[in-house]
């Protein structure tokens, strides 16, 4: 079987992309089971932008084809943040409470109609190939989109980041947060679902 690098030091996030992908041929590993150390700053503007310099990254260390994703949350009524500072949205050391307190306060007033928003997660792929461009790691990126609102308060404690703020949006408003799914009904709507299904074919057409 041949390797293929998640560029994460996540189990969860292992485990999760391993499930949703559902490769026959490959053997996903993360950076720590390939030894792979150091990260890349990530000072990208999109998540585009983000994802391909960490797949290019981790496939130079490695020398290994390599996975890797930078996914978020994007608001309207604040015109698109956090974006790519989700994680960091509430300093660089906060926590999902931090996070998800920062965001309410923010909308604070913010009727229903006007809570729309998104997770969003790409997925890029570099072949550390020396015959190839961008100094032999070519990059192919897919996108994923999960839309809803964001609820008034915390429901929920299923889930991580900003679930249990997060309202599917065929939901109706004040029902059901990601934060009250369960494992599996999230990984069937998720972004990251969703980015995964469209690589996926792209992974088999590669022998993976």
């Amino acid at each position: 079987m041949r390797r293929l690098v998640v560029a994460t030091r996540s189990p969860h996030k292992l485990r999760e992309l391993r499930e949703l992908l559902a490769l026959r041929n490959a053997e996903l590993v993360s950076l720590d089971d390939v030894g792979v150390v150091g990260e890349p700053d990530e000072v990208g503007e999109t998540f585009e932008a983000n994802a391909r310099l960490k797949a290019r990254f981790y496939a130079r260390a490695s020398q290994l084809p390599t996975l890797a994703d930078d996914s978020g949350l994007e608001v309207d009524a604040l015109g698109g943040r956090p974006g790519v500072r989700t994680r960091r949205y509430a300093g660089a050391d906060a926590t999902d409470d931090d996070n998800n307190r920062k965001l309410l306060a923010e909308l604070d007033g913010t009727p229903y109609g006007k809570r729309g928003a998104r997770y969003v997660c790409v997925l890029a792929l570099a072949l550390p190939d020396v015959t190839g461009p961008q100094g032999g790691l070519p990059v192919r990126t897919v996108r994923g989109t999960f839309r809803g609102r964001i609820a008034i308060a915390p429901r929920g404690s299923g889930g991580f980041g900003y679930d249990p703020i997060f309202e599917p949006s065929w939901v109706a408003p004040g029902h059901a947060t990601v934060g009250e799914m369960t494992a599996a009904e999230k990984n069937a709507v998720s972004h990251r679902a969703r980015a995964a299904r469209r690589m996926a074919p792209i992974l088999r057409s590669l022998g993976f």
